[in-house]
C-alpha cells in the first residue's frame, strides 16, 4: 500500500542486459566491471555468476568467445515487447514511491523504497529478498536471500544471492558475490568473489578483480587512477585480501592470495607475488618491507577461522560453483611453491653481494646457493639484508623479512597438502592394501595449473576446455555453462588430490608410486606434527589477547575479563580445533598400522 508509482513499460527487461525488438545497440545496459575504461564491461542477466563476470571480462582478446557469450545471453531471453511485471505470492510492498520494470519473486519484503527501477528482484524457497528504506536501484539483479536497506544506492549492478547492501552503501557498475556484505562505502567498476567484507563508511573500491574472502578496513582507498592519462588501471588481489586502516593503493596493481596490508599510502604500483605476506611501508627507511608467511607466524587463529566462519555462513542453496575456503588449497599451493623460488632467488643473491660487494650476482648461481642456504636453515641467512626485485614501480628498496622462518613454514606446507592428499585419495579409492594403491596411481603424477573462477578452483585445463565448448556453440546458453561449472566441481576433490601427490613427490624427492612404506610414515607423523604447530598456533595467537599488559589494562579483575571476553578455555572454536586434531591423529595413526601390514 501507500506506492506511488507502479508501472511496467512496454520495452521492459527487468535488468538484463538484452535488446528488445526494434532497440538499437546503443540502448543496451552494460555492466563496466575491473576498469573504469569500458574495456572489461560485461552484459548483466538473471543467474549471472562470479565466474560468468570473470571469463567474460577476463579474456576480452578472444573475439570469438566474447560474440559467443553475447549470443548464449540473448538466445536465453526472449527479444519481444509487452511483458508484464510481476509481483510474487505473498510478497510486501509498502511505503514506496516509485516501482517501475520490477520482476519481484515470492515472500519478498519491500518497505520505504524511493526508487526501485529495471530490476529482477529474486525472492522464494532459496532465500527471501528485503528491500529497506530510502534505497534506490537501478537496472540490477538482486540474488535470492539479498538485503538492501537504509539508503542504499545501485545502479548497473549484480547482487549474488545472499549478499547485502546496507546503511548508504554505493555499489555502481559492480558484481558483488555471494555471502558478501557492503556497508556504508563506495564500490565502483569492480568485480567481487564471493565472501566479501567491507563494512566501513570511508572505504573506497574502483577497477578491482577481489578473489573473495576478503575485508576492506575503513578508510582503505584501493585504486587510483590519478597516475595515469586515463581512467584505465586495474587491480587484482587474490583470495583472502585484507588492507588495513587508510591504505592508500594506486592501480596498476596485484597482490598474491592472503595478502595482508599495514595502515599507509603506497605511492608506487606493487606486485606482490608471495602469498601469506604482511606488507608495510617503513617511512623511517624509506622501503617496502614484506613478512612472507606472516599469517602462520602470527595470526593463525584469524586465518584459520575465517576459513571456517566462510563456509558456515555460505547460504546458497543452489550451488552451481563449488567455491573453496580452504586457505591452503591449488591456488595458494602454487602461489607458495613460486614464492619459495623467489625466496631462494633473493636470499642466493643478498649472499652474493655480501661476499662479493658491487659484483652483480649471476642469477642462476644465486638461486641454487639461495636453496641450499634455505633447506639447510643456514643461520647466516639472518644476518643478510635481502630485497626483492619487481614488487613495487619505484627505485626504493623492498626488503624480505624473517625469510628463513618463512621457508620452512612453506616447505612444511606443502609436505601436510600433500600428505592431506595422500591420505584422503587413499581413503576415497576404496583399496585396502596401500600397496595396491601406489599401483593405482598414474605412472607419472603431474601438476597443473589453477584459475580461481569467481571462487570456484579450476585447472586452466578444464578452463580452456570449458572456452572452447562455449566457441563451437556446444554450451548454447548460460544453465549449460553453469552445468559444466557443476561437472567441473564434481572433479574437483580428485584433481585436488592428484595435484597434493605431484607437489608432494616435488617437495620431498620421494616417488609415492614406489614409496616405501617407513618413507609414508615418516611424512604422515611430519603431517601430524605441522598439524599440532598449526593447532598451537591457533592457540597462542589467541591467548595473546589475555595475556597483552594494554588489553587486560582496561578491566580491573581477571573475572571481568573473562565476563567480557569469555574464557579461554572455553572458547568454542579453539576446542573444535583441538577435536579436530584428535581426530586427525586416530586418522593417521590408523593409517599407520595399516602401512604396517605385510
Amino acid at each position: 500500500n501507500n506506492i506511488n508509482e507502479l508501472v511496467a513499460t512496454n520495452h521492459t527487461k527487468f535488468g538484463n542486459g538484452i535488446l528488445k525488438t526494434g532497440e538499437s545497440e546503443a540502448v543496451r545496459i552494460w555492466m563496466e566491471i575491473c576498469n573504469e575504461n569500458t574495456g572489461r564491461k560485461v552484459i548483466p542477466f538473471n543467474g549471472m555468476l562470479a565466474g560468468d563476470a570473470y571469463i567474460w571480462s577476463k579474456y576480452k582478446d578472444d573475439a570469438l568467445l566474447q560474440q559467443k557469450l553475447i549470443e548464449i545471453t540473448e538466445a536465453q531471453f526472449d527479444t519481444k515487447r509487452g511483458y508484464y511485471g510481476k509481483i510474487g505470492d505473498r510478497t510486501v510492498i509498502k511505503n514506496c514511491s516509485i516501482l517501475k520494470d520490477c520482476w519481484i519473486g515470492s515472500d519478498a519484503y519491500i518497505k520505504g523504497a524511493n526508487k526501485l527501477k529495471n530490476l529482477t528482484i529474486n525472492s522464494g524457497e532459496e532465500g527471501k529478498t528485503q528491500i529497506g528504506e530510502g534505497c534506490e536501484m537501478v537496472n540490477g539483479i538482486i540474488g535470492f536471500g539479498c538485503r538492501a536497506f537504509y539508503g542504499v544506492k545501485a545502479v548497473r549492478f549484480v547482487m549474488a544471492s545472499h549478499s547485502q547492501l546496507k546503511y548508504g552503501a554505493r555499489l555502481i557498475n559492480s558484481y558483488l558475490g555471494n555471502n558478501a556484505t557492503i556497508s556504508c562505502c563506495e564500490v565502483l567498476n569492480s568485480l567481487i568473489f564471493p565472501a566479501h567484507e567491507q563494512h566501513h563508511n570511508n572505504s573506497f573500491l574502483c577497477a578491482a578483480t577481489i578473489m573473495g574472502q576478503s575485508n576492506i578496513a575503513a578508510g582503505a582507498t584501493i585504486g587510483s587512477n590519478h597516475n595515469s592519462r586515463g581512467n584505465d588501471g586495474e587491480l587484482i588481489a587474490g583470495r583472502g585480501f585484507w588492507p588495513g586502516l587508510c591504505v592508500s593503493l594506486k592501480h596498476n596493481s596485484v597482490f598474491a592470495s592472503f595478502t595482508m596490508i599495514a595502515k599507509g599510502d603506497y605511492m608506487h604500483e606493487l606486485q606482490i607475488p608471495i602469498p601469506f605476506s604482511l606488507v608495510s611501508n617503513d617511512a623511517s627507511k624509506d622501503q617496502l618491507t614484506v613478512m612472507p608467511a606472516f599469517w602462520f607466524q602470527y595470526n593463525m587463529y584469524a586465518l584459520e577461522r575465517n576459513a571456517w566462519k566462510y563456509v558456515d555462513r555460505d547460504k546458497r542453496i543452489e550451488r552451481k560453483q563449488l567455491i573453496e575456503y580452504d586457505y591452503l588449497a591449488p591456488d595458494t599451493i602454487e602461489e607458495i611453491i613460486h614464492a619459495m623460488q623467489l625466496l631462494e632467488l633473493f636470499t642466493g643473491k643478498a649472499f652474493l653481494l655480501k661476499e662479493e660487494p658491487g659484483k652483480k650476482p649471476d642469477l642462476k648461481k644465486a638461486a641454487a646457493l639461495g636453496k641450499q642456504l634455505l633447506m639447510s636453515q643456514d643461520a647466516v641467512i639472518d644476518s643478510l639484508a635481502i630485497y626483492a626485485d619487481g614488487f613495487e614501480n619505484s627505485r626504493r628498496k623492498a626488503q624480505l623479512v624473517k625469510v628463513r622462518n618463512a621457508y620452512d613454514i612453506f616447505r612444511q606446507l606443502i609436505t601436510y597438502f600433500g600428505a592431506n592428499a595422500l591420505m584422503q585419495s587413499w581413503r576415497d579409492s576404496g583399496i585396502k592394501s596401500f600397496r595396491s594403491w601406489q599401483e593405482s596411481l598414474p605412472t607419472k603424477l603431474k601438476r597443473q595449473q589453477w584459475m580461481n573462477v569467481g571462487g570456484q578452483l579450476m585447472t586452466t585445463n578444464e578452463l580452456s576446455k570449458l572456452k572452447e565448448q562455449i566457441k563451437k556453440g556446444k554450451l548454447k546458453n548460460w544453465y549449460a555453462v553453469h552445468d559444466q561449472y557443476e561437472l567441473i566441481g564434481q572433479q574437483y576433490a580428485a584433481q585436488k588430490n592428484q595435484y597434493g601427490l605431484a607437489v608432494l613427490e616435488e617437495i620431498t624427492g620421494l616417488n609415492i608410486r614406489n614409496a616405501a612404506a617407513h618413507s609414508i610414515v615418516q611424512l604422515l607423523q611430519q603431517a601430524v606434527s605441522t598439524k599440532e604447530w598449526m593447532c598451537k598456533g591457533i592457540y597462542d595467537s589467541r591467548a595473546k589477547d589475555y595475556s597483552n599488559s594494554f588489553r587486560k589494562m582496561v578491566y580491573d579483575t581477571v573475572a571481568e575479563m573473562n565476563a567480557v571476553l569469555g574464557k579461554l578455555e572455553q572458547n568454542s572454536f579453539i576446542k573444535e580445533q583441538e577435536t579436530q586434531l584428535k581426530q586427525y591423529k586416530l586418522e593417521v595413526a590408523q593409517l599407520i598400522k595399516q602401512l604396517s601390514k605385510k
